[in-house]
């Protein structure tokens, strides 16, 4: 991811929970069909933008055993915890909007759940374009409005009894802050890439609880900065658990997830 404020910056402990709560339920699902959808490309060189902890660099090298995987991430706890997790890729800690590598270098370039994080993604994706060889590919996912992720939309639901008025508003206005599909292929095409295809997607998330997935989202992204300066305590937490446990039950639990696919030709 890219980005410095305090939105987009995570520390050194946070990977670790991330991976542990939230991966296996939020992102893995759309990881697996992503890879798919690279693999039947068949690309020989993969640059991968906002790699956070692997989970879909790993689903890449199982689709693509053959191709140069290239994961690379603005923040260097994640490219860190990535690296070790996922070796068989070329990890680089990495500005979305000033990529280092020389144009032309990739046969596909991959984001999952990483634009919305861009501070300029226009910028972001003209670099796309030029690291991209002439007709290759990129595909690019983002989450859908929050009402239509059960588990974002259970957790923004638990902050905002946990703090009246004042609930932070990281999920509404970042991951889920970039929500309309038209307006992220409008951004494509003004950076000189060819929207191929624009697809809906909505998948399952399984947890073994709904306690694991709050404190995945409390102590695993950057809503733990936002709860920190309100006040972080265990009253605090057990609202969030109380209201999120209220709305999914308490596990084991399945919700739905809504997210976008798009593919541009360079």
């Amino acid at each position: 991811m890219t980005g410095d404020s305090a939105d987009r910056r995570w520390s050194e402990s946070m990977p670790e929970a991330y991976e542990r709560y939230l991966v296996p339920v939020v992102f893995r699902p759309f990881a697996e069909d992503l890879a798919a959808r690279v693999a039947a490309l068949r690309p020989r060189r993969v640059l991968e933008l906002a790699a956070g902890t692997g989970v879909l660099t790993s689903a890449l090298l199982a689709a693509l055993p053959a191709a140069e995987v290239t994961a690379t991430d603005l923040n260097e706890a994640m490219v860190t915890y990535g690296s070790a997790r996922v070796p068989g890729a070329v990890w680089r800690q990495a500005d979305a909007q000033h990529l280092p590598f020389p144009d032309g270098a990739f046969d596909l370039v991959v984001c999952q759940f990483g634009v919305m994080f861009f501070p300029d993604r226009v910028a972001a994706y003209r670099e796309i374009r030029r690291v991209l060889a002439p007709g290759s590919r990129a595909l690019l996912t983002t989450w859908g409005p929050l009402p239509t992720h059960a588990y974002g939309a259970a957790l923004q639901a638990g902050l905002e009894r946990a703090f009246p008025g004042d609930a932070p508003p990281f999920l509404r206005t970042v991951p889920h802050g970039y929500a309309d599909p038209a307006a992220v292929a409008a951004d494509l095409t003004a950076a000189g890439l060819t929207v191929e295809e624009q697809r809906e997607l909505t998948l399952d998330g399984r947890a073994a609880s709904t306690a694991d997935v709050a404190i995945g989202f409390l102590t695993g992204t950057p809503v733990r900065a936002a709860v920190l300066e309100r006040g972080d305590t265990p009253e605090v937490r057990a609202l969030v658990v109380e209201e999120m446990t209220a709305r999914l039950g308490p596990g084991p639990v399945t919700a739905p997830m809504t997210a976008y696919v798009l593919r541009a030709a360079a």
